[in-house]
């Protein structure tokens, strides 16, 4: 069961990258960071992807980046609008609200998964994901009442709303993930997941790029500073190294996306505990209780997967 081991180490990592994230936009602007996060991300990628075409020092290597042309990297480019849609809508949430109230909301993507699933492919759930589901709910109901005693309203909020597309698009990328990683035979695309990661790392730095230079820059002085800080490189490092855990578990025998994805969920825990140590957050007590539920609804969808 190494699949599950390096689940579990994804989510550690997870965990890591979203308090580090928070630490870069404390008073920072949302659009470089994010820039300097893809920047940063496709640096690390790069020579993977010059070494695969170049030499073959990385052949028969779970580093070697697979070629492909248009009809594979076009693909990639819907993932990387995906991807970035919700980061951008994720980075500018977490900059205006506490940590503890974001992980506890991105943590509930399972159940959109499932929801998804529904959907899309006509699934069915059974009882015990039927709890999962009612439990992320109430887990919400409640985060919304912790959320009012730091004057936060749920129903009123534009960054509540930002970082629930977050997880909505999120979620829809994770479902993507597994179309994109299955074989042919088994109705997907059955894409190198390092050119995946790879490739669409560096689509979005360019994408980010044009939104710097566009709409950023020419308001800058306007607009919230950006000032550098060590956080920015720690994001992209814990990332990259997260998904390449992350899509490395999904390419061995036996690994299952539905139970990877509810254990990197479970990222909300390192994250929460920093917001408890180092942001010194408030009203943790109710939002340990709101946690625990969405820790025991991803526990019941477990249970309604096996």
């Amino acid at each position: 069961m190494a699949w599950l081991l390096l689940a579990f180490l994804s989510a550690t990592l997870l965990g890591f990258y979203d308090s580090c994230k928070k630490e870069a936009l404390n008073g920072n602007a949302v659009i470089p960071v994010l820039f300097l996060n893809t920047l940063f991300s496709s640096m690390i990628f790069l020579p993977f992807i010059i070494l695969s075409h170049s030499a073959s020092v990385l052949d028969g290597t779970i580093f070697h980046v697979a070629s492909g042309g248009w009809e594979m990297h076009r693909y990639i480019l819907l993932k990387s609008l995906i991807v970035l849609s919700s980061w951008i809508f994720g980075y500018f949430g977490m900059k205006h609200l506490p940590l503890s109230i974001v992980g506890p909301i991105n943590a509930t993507r399972p159940v959109m998964v499932l929801i998804g699933a529904m959907i899309i492919f006509g699934e069915r759930l059974n009882m015990y994901q039927w709890i999962g589901v009612l439990l992320a709910v109430l887990s919400f109901f409640m985060l919304s009442r912790s959320g009012k005693k730091e004057g936060i309203d749920f129903k009123h909020n534009k960054w509540i709303c930002f970082v629930v597309l977050s997880a909505m698009l999120g979620a829809g990328s994770g479902i993507y993930d597994k179309y994109l990683m299955a074989a042919p035979q088994d109705g997907g695309v059955g894409l190198n997941c390092m050119m995946v990661q790879s490739w669409y790392n560096i689509y979005q730095c360019a994408m980010m790029g044009a939104m710097l230079l566009l709409l950023w820059w020419p308001k800058h002085k306007q607009t919230t500073p950006f000032h550098w800080h060590w956080s920015i490189v720690l994001i992209s490092l814990f990332l990259s190294v997260a998904d390449f855990v992350y899509f490395y578990a999904l390419s061995l025998p036996g690994a299952m996306i539905s139970i990877v994805s509810m254990i990197r969920r479970g990222s909300v825990i390192v994250s929460f505990l920093v917001a408890a140590v180092v942001f010194h957050e408030k009203n943790l007590k109710s939002k340990a209780v709101d946690m625990a539920l969405v820790l025991l609804g991803m526990l019941f969808l477990y249970l309604g997967t096996k």
